[in-house]
């Protein structure tokens, strides 16, 4: 450790500012004569306090700093407390307390704001001496982890900012006992007693330096946010302040608010380490929560209770979730008293409850949560039970679960007042169903109802009661429906209840709707309760007839009278698009228009034409109303844009307005412009000109704009430009020049008036362009360019630049000097290049000339690149090319060498030839003889040696000689594909083929071999069952009694080896399938039928079958065999258990019979009863409702069941005792 210092923000830390260190940080812990004292060497504890931090540089050079409340072991190797260096306005004090020694950095009366920290020492004086700091070595396997700060609780607008810059607080260092553990256990974050030991402390230092009153020592420390002198003495610190203090009363409020802001953060620590509150008297619906107060001490501390008391009154916050310890939390009590009671809790629910303390603006951290679940009570009350059918003399009645408050609900009590209607109630239903049909009751008459939950803990209240009714006779026929209101495409009708109908009774009714002429009847458009709907979708001005039918549950009425409305007439559609009828002038136009398409099913009886001034169409104004197709618009603006549209209106409505046409009338020309003034300074062969609108535009917008230019000696104007733009550059100018310019406006109307003339003057220009530029080819790869000087325009030319380049649009500089040649190298032959060269002046570059162009002459070519081998599917196409080739022109088979195992297949990419054709390319193979090969980029090299690398290179030809050679490439050839092996068959059955090959374990087996296993099917052909490097395989889904074909070969890297020789395997025939157990019927007390499920004939063979008995526990005795599906057994014996198994046996040619496995036992228990004679275990034959039920044996599979449910019964025990005494 170099270097340690207390701060509330630490800042960065320079490290030219520390000296190195030249003690290392321990490693292992500390030894034993390091513990106990009797070493050179001992452990000193650096107290960090909270709102603190404590920096330290570890051996590998980067810094650590650990902030408070925290503990950190110090290394004194000498065993003496050193000398401690404090910053400026601190002093450093050792007191002795129970054998340890403590060493404090206090703050001094006289400590000025603006001294500099330890870290940061003021630049004019030397730097304060660390050779002190270097006895002090961190222990890094007892560092504390660093913890949080517990921040204050700003309340107002007021109050103090989060940017502050604190003071520095009491750096302690306190000498640890010699018989105390070294163990990190021992070093834990400040805890309550931690800061009432902190406290003691600091009452004893104040008592001997006398320097604070006693009563103020007593009282508790007011908040940093309401004290008066704080933010006074934040300014001071932070140089903000407004005005200047004595330097005595400064120090004195600086000290005493140091150690306010200390007691405020300690206090603060103390009210976080309120206790868990503890619950009692839980209840289904409320508990009590019983707290402690933090403030008060142990019996055997012997602290001074009126150092900690605050002046406020201490109140607590009590917060509950129901979602999880870690769920959103509510605030359930805020106030003083440390006893609450909860209520308006759930039923059976988990609860975390939690507490904190608050003490003025001060407010501590939550406590620990504390979980309960409260009691389970009786259901909720449900709702009224609801209607869901019924006729004249029956309700069906239905209700949901209420909550059951973590009980289920077992019974449901429905009460009802038997149509008495005075309020007294009889129980009709008592049950765990969730409805009830209630019978016997009269017509149209009245029933109240009420429902109850019942559970375990008791009955809940009972539901509001609710009142239903019963059906009655079929209603009257209602009266005819009535308009409400109609519009275009609807009409809303109504309907009254028949009258003779009772209130009580739901009547339902039907609305049909005929169209008149349509000829299709009446047709319903509404079934439901209501007495009036609207009938959608119709057409204008159409007669519609209705009725309506009232029906019930016991059937319908007769349809009412019939009645007539008719649907309104539309409003008509826009008219079309005005036009003008003639020429406009200037103050007026005739308008003129078609009448709409639609009128709506009404006549139009007249049109209204609007006109607006402005483009925005904000304001319309009417300007003719009538019945006529044409209107004249006068009085109108001269030059003025209009926006005309018409509507017309009929019995229906106004329709929406025409697309709106846009008039203009005549302007006149606009008056003469200011004159053009110069924008900027003026250039060698351009102007910048620039001129304002006239005043007078002449009634339309000036759209456009004519500058006229002229020499000043010849005064002959021309147009250099026309546009709307207000500026223009002048370009194309001589150097040096005076010009005269004009400028005049125009309109739809045409020009006006040219404005007065502006004279201006050209600057100096940059040199003219250089002629074409002479390039002559020394060789291919070097070329001159010469050039001549061009007209420099009043200035000498001070050098040229010249550009080259492979295309036009990209060249660059490769040459800026005064010479007039320059020789460019390293080029590329037979390419064409480009060049261009500008002059430059003191007055700028000029253009570039022309540019030139030039072919560099042909050379050999370019060195062949990129070279790989043939991929085995390309190697395959050349050799089957190149054997087509050698059949049509030898004549032979030359496959056999084209082997991959004795030949190289190349690629490469075709390299610049450099102006002249490639006619061929030389392969180089090292030792062997060079290969010339014509003008292909593949080749097959052949006759090599198998699995043999070779070093190939390639170089290219053409007419003028032979490039370079390209890289070496290595290449090597592959091993010969391996030979087929030997095919067995391992196991075999009527479905199945084991097959196997080869000797998984043999030496020389690489999983780089593969196999291909294939089979004929029918067509004669081979389809691939398995390929792989496995050694055996299992054809499934065959057939019985099948021969089958199979081969195989074996593949690697090399290639494909050759096929195997076909081998045969036949399939077995197979056994019947197993039968389901026996089925027994009991005849009498000693006679019974056996039956099973017979099975088909398998292609053609019989089946007969073999009924096995055992009696008690004997072995199984064959009793019938035969082709019968059933058996009579007599002869039995009462009170013995017999058990029977039957299987299927297929009758076949060779082997005879073949047998497939016994069904499960059925078993038959007679015994002597009086009213049975006996039972089947099994469940075949039908038992009376009185009968006793005997006792039967397990079989196998119920065992096994048994024994499954039983293991999982006893894991989800496990699971839940884990998950309630482990987890929770």
């Amino acid at each position: 450790m170099n270097e340690g210092a207390m701060a509330d923000h630490t800042p960065p830390l320079e490290p030219g500012r520390l000296p190195a260190s030249d003690y290392p940080l321990l490693g292992p812990p500390p030894p034993a004569g390091m513990v106990n004292g009797d070493g050179p060497q001992q452990v000193i504890l650096v107290q960090v306090n909270a709102g603190e931090a404590f920096t330290i540089r570890r051996d590998d050079g980067q810094f650590q700093c650990i902030t408070g409340p925290a503990q950190v072991p110090m290394m004194s190797p000498n065993g003496s407390v050193p000398p401690i260096y404090v910053p400026p306005g601190y002093i450093s004090q050792v007191i002795e307390e129970n054998g340890v020694r403590r060493v404090l950095v206090l703050p001094q009366r006289e400590f000025h704001p603006g001294s500099h920290s330890p870290l940061h020492p003021p630049s004019a004086g030397p730097a304060p001496p660390h050779s002190h700091l270097s006895t002090f070595i961190p222990h890094p396997a007892m560092l504390p982890q660093p913890l949080a700060i517990y921040p204050a609780v700003v309340s107002g607008a007021g109050d103090m900012a989060s940017q502050f810059i604190p003071q520095y607080h009491a750096l302690q260092f306190c000498e640890q006992d010699p018989h105390s553990s070294h163990a990190r256990a021992g070093f834990v974050p400040r805890d309550e007693r931690t800061s009432k030991t902190y406290d003691r402390l600091q009452k004893k230092i104040k008592e001997r330096q006398g320097g604070l009153n006693k009563d103020k020592s007593g009282s508790p420390p007011s908040s940093p946010q309401k004290s008066a002198g704080r933010t006074s003495w934040l300014d001071g610190r932070n140089g903000t302040g407004k005005g200047q203090e004595p330097a005595a009363a400064s120090r004195t409020t600086t000290a005493a608010k140091a150690e306010l802001d200390e007691k405020s953060m300690a206090f603060q620590v103390l009210l976080s380490a309120i206790s868990k509150p503890v619950v009692t008297d839980i209840q289904a619906r409320s508990a009590v929560l019983t707290w402690s107060s933090p403030l008060r001490s142990d019996s055997g501390d012997g602290e001074d209770k009126g150092e900690n008391d605050p002046r406020d009154p201490l109140s607590y916050e009590v917060t509950v979730s129901n979602t999880g310890k870690d769920g959103k939390y509510k605030t359930a009590y805020s106030g003083e008293d440390l006893t609450v009671t909860l209520e308006a809790l759930r039923p059976a629910t988990d609860y975390h409850a939690r507490v904190g303390a608050l003490c003025d603006h001060l407010q501590g951290h939550s406590s620990e949560a504390v979980s309960f679940t409260t009691l389970s009570c009786e259901p909720d009350t449900p709702a009224a039970p609801r209607k869901s059918s019924g006729n004249k003399n029956t309700i069906l009645l239905q209700w949901k679960a209420p909550c059951d408050n973590g009980s289920k609900i077992q019974n449901y009590i429905l009460q009802w007042d038997e149509g008495k209607g005075n309020g007294e109630f009889e129980q009709c239903y008592y049950g765990p169903q969730k409805q009830h049909r209630v019978a016997k009751l009269l017509p149209a008459s009245k029933y109240t109802f009420r429902l109850a939950a019942k559970n375990d803990l008791g009955t809940s209240a009972f539901s509001e009661p609710i009142s239903l009714f019963t059906s009655c006779s079929v209603p009257a026929s209602p009266p005819r429906p009535a308009l409400l209101k109609a519009g275009v495409t609807w009409l809303t009708l109504q309907w009254q209840r028949p009258a003779s109908s009772p209130k009580d009774d739901d009547i339902l009714y039907t609305l049909e709707m005929e169209e008149d002429g349509s000829g299709y009847g009446f047709k319903p458009k509404y079934d439901g309760e209501e007495v009036s709907y609207t009938i959608k979708n119709l057409c204008r001005s159409t007669k519609y007839k209705f009725r309506v039918i009232a029906y019930n549950t016991e059937g319908k009425s007769v349809p009412s009278q019939v009645a007539e409305f008719t649907t309104c007439p539309d409003r008509p559609a826009r008219p079309g698009l005005p036009a003008l009828k003639g020429r406009p002038n200037s103050h007026s136009f005739r308008l003129a228009w078609e009448a709409p398409k639609d009128d709506g099913g009404s006549e139009i009886t007249k049109y209204s034409v609007e006109i607006s001034e402005d483009t925005s169409e904000a304001s319309w104004k009417t300007v003719y109303s009538g019945s006529a197709l044409e209107h004249m618009c006068e009085g109108l603006k001269p030059g003025c844009t209009y926006q005309v549209r018409v509507s017309c209106i009929s019995s229906g409505g106004q329709s929406p307005v025409s697309e709106s046409l846009r008039v203009e009338t005549l302007p006149v020309a606009p008056g003469p412009c200011l004159p053009p003034r110069v924008a900027g300074k003026p250039k060698a062969r351009e102007l910048q000109l620039r001129w304002g609108p006239p005043q007078v535009d002449g009634g339309s917008a000036v759209s456009c704009y004519s500058l006229q230019m002229a020499c000043v000696q010849t005064e002959e104007y021309r147009e250099v430009y026309q546009g709307c733009d207000p500026d223009y550059t002048v370009s194309g100018l001589l150097p040096g020049t005076a010009y005269s310019f004009k400028v005049r406006a125009g309109n739809k109307a045409g020009y006006g008036p040219l404005s007065e003339q502006c004279e201006v003057t050209t600057c100096p220009g940059a040199p003219e362009q250089c002629k074409v530029l002479q390039v002559a080819c020394k060789s291919p790869t070097c070329a001159v360019i010469r050039w001549e000087t061009p007209q420099c325009n009043g200035a000498p030319v001070a050098e040229y630049r010249l550009e080259w380049g492979a295309a036009e649009g990209s060249m660059q500089t490769c040459y800026s000097g005064p010479a007039l040649s320059h020789e460019v190298r390293g080029l590329q032959p037979a390419t064409y290049y480009f060049c261009r060269v500008l002059a430059v002046n003191a007055a700028g570059a000029g253009p570039f000339c022309e540019a030139a162009t030039c072919q560099t002459p042909c050379s050999v070519p370019a060195a062949v690149s990129n070279i790989h081998a043939l991929e085995d599917s390309e190697l395959k196409e050349e050799m089957e090319v190149a054997g087509d080739g050698a059949e049509d022109g030898a004549g032979r088979d030359t496959s056999s060498s084209f082997c991959p195992s004795s030949c190289l297949g190349l690629r490469w990419d075709t390299p610049c030839d450099h102006g002249a054709e490639i006619t061929s390319y030389c392969i180089d193979l090292g030792d062997r003889q060079p290969i010339v090969v014509g003008p292909v980029t593949r080749y097959i090299i052949q006759n090599l040696q198998p699995e043999t690398s070779y070093r190939i290179r390639i170089q290219a030809l053409n007419s003028l000689g032979s490039g370079p050679f390209s890289h070496i490439v290595r290449l090597k050839t592959k091993a010969l594909p391996p030979l087929p092996p030997r095919l067995e068959c391992a196991a075999i059955s009527h479905q199945t083929l084991k097959l196997r090959w080869g000797d998984g374990s043999a030496k020389g087996s690489s999983d780089a071999v593969q196999y291909e296993l294939q089979m004929e099917d029918k067509n004669g052909r081979f389809m691939s069952l398995y390929k792989g490097p496995c050694h055996t395989h299992k054809v499934q889904r065959l057939n019985e009694s099948t021969s089958y074909a199979l081969r195989i070969r074996a593949l690697n890297e090399a290639g494909e080896g050759p096929f195997s020789d076909v081998y045969t395997f036949t399939t077995p025939l197979s056994p019947p399938g197993p039968l389901k157990a026996p089925r027994i019927d009991c005849l009498d007390d000693h006679s019974c039928d056996v039956s099973w499920d017979p099975v088909p004939p398998m292609k053609g063979d019989s089946i007969i079958y073999t009924l096995q008995c055992m009696m008690g526990n004997m072995a199984f005795k064959q009793v019938y065999k035969g082709s019968a599906a059933s058996f009579r057994l007599s002869g039995l014996q009462q009170n013995t258990e017999y058990r029977f198994r039957v299987c299927a046996i297929r009758q076949c040619q060779a082997p005879s019979e073949l047998s497939g496995p016994y069904s499960s036992a059925a078993v038959l228990s007679l015994q002597r009863s009086e009213t049975a004679a006996g039972s089947i275990a099994s469940g075949a034959g039908p038992r009376g409702p009185d009968a006793e039920r005997p006792r039967a044996s397990l079989t196998d599979e119920q065992c096994a069941a048994l024994i499954l449910v039983l293991f999982a019964v006893i894991s989800i025990l496990i699971a839940f005792v884990i998950q309630y005494f482990v987890i929770k």
